[in-house]
């Protein structure tokens, strides 16, 4: 099963983390497992992705158990071992009946599959430092099932022996109907100690046109309500891929909306779809693009070609959007999305208003 697990996530404490979460919290919760709703929607639309099967939670389990009785040592009595040992058992129950049911939904779909289907490379384009865009096209030629923006494929990857990914090199979708992703490349995050056989760099540098790469069906709960509210999207580096996406289709469905696009950078060097964020605004006055560079180049300077130098803020947000009565969404990196979470709950924001997509297994940004 090491095929199924993130390597990185493994070596740096995350997935771990993120299993021992769910249990505890399933524990805390055992007699009302609604209120984990969000996060188990969001683990199994994951784990649907990479094709978890009912038959590998026991196995899971054990190894679970076996950890908790190492840990506790001596404290690690029959009931503390049986407590734990229910809460694994309700919740991986809850994950199983959910993901069944969404591989059956996926499966029926027009278009839909089950398992990976081969896609192939019908243009490259390098978008920035960090990202490159792969436009894919079926290899069968058949239809392709619709998807919400913001959703993502999973690749599945041969690369010195088999490994599936669902962090690094996940894809984002660019808009409904067309077969554009999105692979992250920022080598920088994937050096040292971290750095795994299957990168996004390897991505980026060794997949060609022509090439054939195998994908699951789009999955993920990050997408756009269709509301009237005002729509904010805040992205932060490679975190641009999925708004984007959200940002063409509020453009093509919702024309009225009023939208504020909001990109955070380093540097115009590492700035990913500026112009086409850019065109977007021109043509269509609902939306207001805002540029933010944390570390601006000279020839930035010199254009003027950002808006705010330095962090996005509380501060800085009040200033520049009308009020706090709008649908959020962000993504980028963690550090990033708990700066930003932190100023909508600070300003007031309403739970239901915010909505964010995460890199790691554990979907909460709230500070302890």
């Amino acid at each position: 099963m090491l095929h199924l697990f993130n390597q990185t996530n493994q070596k740096r404490g995350i997935q771990q983390e993120a299993l021992a979460y769910s249990v505890y919290a399933a524990g805390e919760h055992i007699d009302h497992l609604e209120a984990l709703n969000p996060v188990i929607k969001r683990i199994t639309e994951k784990h649907r992705a990479i094709g978890i099967k009912p038959e590998q939670y026991p196995l899971v389990g054990e190894t679970l158990l076996h950890t908790v009785k190492d840990v506790l040592g001596d404290t690690a009595t029959e009931e503390v071992l049986g407590a734990w040992k229910k809460a694994y058992n309700e919740i991986a129950k809850a994950f199983i009946d959910i993901e069944q049911k969404l591989y059956q939904e996926t499966e029926q779909l027009p278009g839909g599959w089950r398992g990976y289907r081969s896609f192939h490379v019908d243009q490259k384009v390098n978008e920035s430092n960090l990202i490159t865009s792969f436009y894919l096209k079926r290899e069968d030629g058949k239809p392709i099932a619709s998807y919400q923006a913001g959703q993502y494929l999973t690749l599945k990857a041969e690369i010195k022996g088999r490994r599936i990914r669902t962090s690094a090199i996940t894809v984002f979708l660019m808009r409904p109907a067309k077969m554009i992703t999105e692979f992250p490349s920022n080598v920088k995050t994937h050096t040292g100690t971290h750095r795994q056989e299957l990168s996004p760099a390897i991505l980026h540098n060794q997949v060609q046109i022509g090439d054939i790469l195998k994908f699951s069906a789009p999955a993920g709960d990050f997408f756009i309500n269709s509301t009237d509210l005002p729509l904010v999207l805040i992205s932060g580096g490679v975190g641009i891929t999925p708004l984007l996406s959200m940002l063409n289709t509020t453009a093509e469905q919702q024309p009225q909306r009023q939208v504020t696009f909001i990109h955070s950078a380093k540097n115009s060097e590492f700035h990913a779809f500026k112009e086409r964020v850019a065109e977007l605004a021109e043509k269509h006055p609902n939306i207001h693009s805002i540029v933010c560079y944390e570390a601006p180049t000279s020839e930035d300077r010199s254009l003027q070609n950002f808006d705010k130098e330095g962090y996005v803020t509380l501060a800085w947000l009040q200033s520049i959007l009308p009020d706090k009565d709008a649908d959020f969404y962000f993504c980028g990196p963690i550090p990033f999305m708990k700066a930003v979470n932190n100023a909508l709950k600070q300003w007031g924001v309403p739970k239901n208003n915010i909505h964010y997509e995460v890199f790691n297994p554990i979907a909460i940004l709230e500070e302890e």
